[in-house]
């Protein structure tokens, strides 16, 4: 590390201290930690994001900024996984958006790539794992590509949890984890997300006013942004609330903290919405009144 790293580092450090102290004199008290949170502070956490050609970007950087600023706090591992190890482009490959239709031609976009350091056949052993959505589900299901939701059946048993964010749902549904549960998705792609099947022939609960839904292992959320929220709801069960709050404060962002509302089901019409209550979506900044 040189001197200059070093130096950034000892200020970041301090930074973080430093907004720590000033949100404890002033914030909340949080409550005390369970054994649960307090056995997951000393052990590393390995947590795995999955990748594939048409990722959907905020689905991934979202949730991804909330676990990288954790892990100034937390011990953590990351492993990026798609087919292949290498540059994984966000741009949707070309596709049909429905049946019948010409293939999809978005090459005028601009070309975000994350860059995978695993596949699914070296992945290694995972506490979380993590599934964005994006168009490229659809291009994988046109082409009859099965191979994430065969890797998310078969890592399902050994993992802690499985989170999706927006359209990951979809894949998590077709994986046959969703068999049974409550979950929900984007708001946009309501009907195209419902109506999938699942590969072990089971059904899914949906649930249309959800912001996110919470089961014992696997979390979905629903669509894009509403990823940040989840994440910072699940950091706060995981971890406790005290280091969440403080980072969700220094990146600025107001998180929605109500789970069983989402004001985009009414915004996209989807069907069985809570269509009673305000669209006014009133945050501020956590762990103060």
């Amino acid at each position: 590390m040189t001197r200059s790293t070093l130096s950034w580092a000892k200020t970041l450090g301090a930074m973080l201290m430093a907004a720590q102290l000033v949100v404890s004199q002033t914030a909340n008290t949080p409550p005390p930690l369970t054994d649960a949170q307090k056995a997951r502070v000393n052990r590393t956490v390995s947590v795995g994001y999955i990748l594939f050609p048409g990722f959907e970007p905020l689905d991934v950087f979202g949730p991804l900024e909330i676990l990288f600023s954790m892990s100034f706090y937390y011990n953590m591992s990351l492993a990026l996984i798609a087919k292949e190890a290498g540059p994984v482009d966000a741009r949707p490959p070309p596709h049909q958006m429905a049946a019948g239709a010409p293939p999809m031609d978005l090459s005028y976009m601009i070309n975000p790539q994350v860059v995978a350091t695993h596949t699914f056949e070296n992945a290694p052993k995972l506490d979380l794992l993590l599934v964005p959505g994006g168009t490229g589900n659809l291009a994988l299901a046109q082409h009859n590509d099965t191979s994430v939701e065969r890797f998310i059946a078969s890592r399902f048993n050994e993992t802690e949890y499985v989170l999706s964010v927006c359209t990951g749902a979809v894949t998590l549904a077709r994986s046959g984890i969703l068999d049974g549960l409550r979950a929900t998705s984007n708001k946009g792609a309501w009907v195209e997300t419902t109506t999938v099947k699942s590969m072990t022939g089971g059904t899914v609960t949906w649930v249309p006013s959800a912001r996110w839904v919470e089961n014992p292992k696997v979390w979905t959320s629903s669509g894009v942004a509403a990823g940040m929220d989840m994440m910072y709801a699940f950091m706060k069960m995981y971890y406790g609330e005290t280091n969440v709050d403080t980072l969700m404060n220094n990146i600025e962002y107001a998180p929605h903290t109500d789970a069983s509302w989402d004001p985009f089901s009414v915004v996209h019409n989807v069907p069985g919405a809570n269509k009673t209550r305000s669209l006014a979506d009133c945050v501020g900044p956590v762990g103060y009144d």
